[in-house]
């Protein structure tokens, strides 16, 4: 008798997300023992934030169901909001898709949303990315979903020993590494930027010059700390501006301070008018990795300068404590909110000779993994904490 696959519903909330997750969607896809059902929510559906959903689209993927639940506002009640309506709206996604199981990603606020919705149900639950330290409501929002999920799939070992201590079942949690560290396998396999980033993305600002190298800056608002948001980015847009290296700049992810961090954005560029800065809003995952690993150095406080510039052996001016004692490579050095000191790392990890690139986070083959440990895992949505 043929088996039945198994239906396995992934939700994504934002941009960022996609890259974290893509080949294991492409893995869950082609396995003769998986149906992928995939859900899109949360930032992922806006165009200021990217419109995520069209580049998902246009890899080829189905989208099951389209979950409408960002409140404006960007702000900690809006955050709460927001995962509040998320709750009740993928709660009716699950109910009519019917999944074997739910795959929730990592730490971003909204994902406890998703993980509430399927544990109430019944559903097993699937953590992508757990066992991992960081800054902000992440740190709290990665653990709650750890303990209501029932399989791990971790990105690290120092990961996987957090996620045990916790109390999870070892037999339950798997090092499959992070899937985005195969998107930048693919991309050191053919590193050459083959694309015209502003000839195919547009954007805002200046038509820079880049032949001769370039920086990249990804600044999001810490939620703890979404008052400074404005006053933090203002700091990086000053240190960027003297440093007058032409630099492409992302827009902010949707978190409690975004208005700030995009508000300082928009009012700096009316302003200054920088000549070397040119900003955008979003870029297929595998175009950002090629912009990345040809870059000069990343500046900001993205976790892809922890995970795949590690592996890429990008250079990384890490500001603030958005990424505080992650688990990091040689490739970055931490800073505060000081536009000397900004600037002076920035001089520092450019001309630095002795970055070398390193797996933490996996090996290029976490999709792979991921899809072959669902297929032969039995799920369950019963368990006890085992101490």
């Amino acid at each position: 008798m043929k088996q039945i696959p198994k239906k396995i519903c992934v939700v994504i909330t934002a941009r960022p997300s996609y890259s974290r997750i893509k080949s294991a969607l492409t893995a869950i896809k082609n396995h003769p023992k998986l149906e992928l059902q995939l859900v899109i929510s949360g930032s992922a559906l806006l165009g200021r934030y990217g419109n995520a959903v069209e580049y998902i689209e246009k890899d080829g993927f189905t989208v099951s169901e389209k979950v409408f639940m960002v409140l404006e506002g960007e702000n900690p009640t809006s955050m709460a909001k927001t995962t509040g309506l998320g709750v009740m709206e993928l709660a009716n996604v699950f109910y009519k898709l019917e999944p074997d199981a739910v795959v929730t990603i990592a730490d971003r606020f909204e994902t406890i949303a998703t993980s509430i919705a399927a544990s109430y149900q019944n559903i097993p639950l699937v953590h992508i990315q757990g066992g991992e330290v960081t800054g902000n409501i992440d740190e709290k929002v990665r653990h709650a979903n750890t303990k209501l999920a029932d399989l791990h799939l971790v990105a690290s070992e120092e990961a996987k020993e957090r996620v045990i201590k916790m109390g999870e079942n070892p037999a339950m949690v798997f090092n499959t590494g992070c899937p985005s560290i195969d998107l930048a396998d693919e991309v050191l396999n053919n590193p050459k930027l083959n694309f015209n980033p502003i000839e195919k993305y547009g954007g805002v600002g200046e038509n820079i010059d880049f032949k001769n190298g370039y920086l990249v800056v990804m600044q999001h608002p810490v939620t703890t700390e979404y008052d400074s948001a404005r006053k933090d980015v203002e700091t990086t847009l000053k240190a960027i501006y003297e440093l007058d290296i032409p630099t492409f700049w992302f827009w902010p992810n949707v978190d409690a301070g975004s208005d700030g961090t995009s508000g300082g954005i928009r009012s700096f560029r009316e302003r200054m008018k920088p000549k070397n800065i040119h900003f955008f809003k979003n870029m297929e995952p595998q175009d950002f990795l090629s912009l990345l690993v040809n870059s000069k150095c990343l500046i900001g406080n993205s976790s892809v300068g922890i995970r795949e510039c590690s592996y890429l052996g990008v250079p990384t001016v890490n500001i603030g404590t958005r990424q505080n004692r992650r688990q990091r490579g040689t490739n970055v050095v931490d800073v505060s909110y000081d536009k000397q000191e900004i600037k002076e790392a920035v001089l520092a990890r450019i001309s630095s000779v002795d970055i070398i690139k390193q797996n933490i986070y996996g090996t290029g083959n976490s999709g792979e993994k991921i899809a072959e440990t669902l297929a032969n895992t039995n799920l369950s949505f019963h368990k006890t904490i085992v101490y």
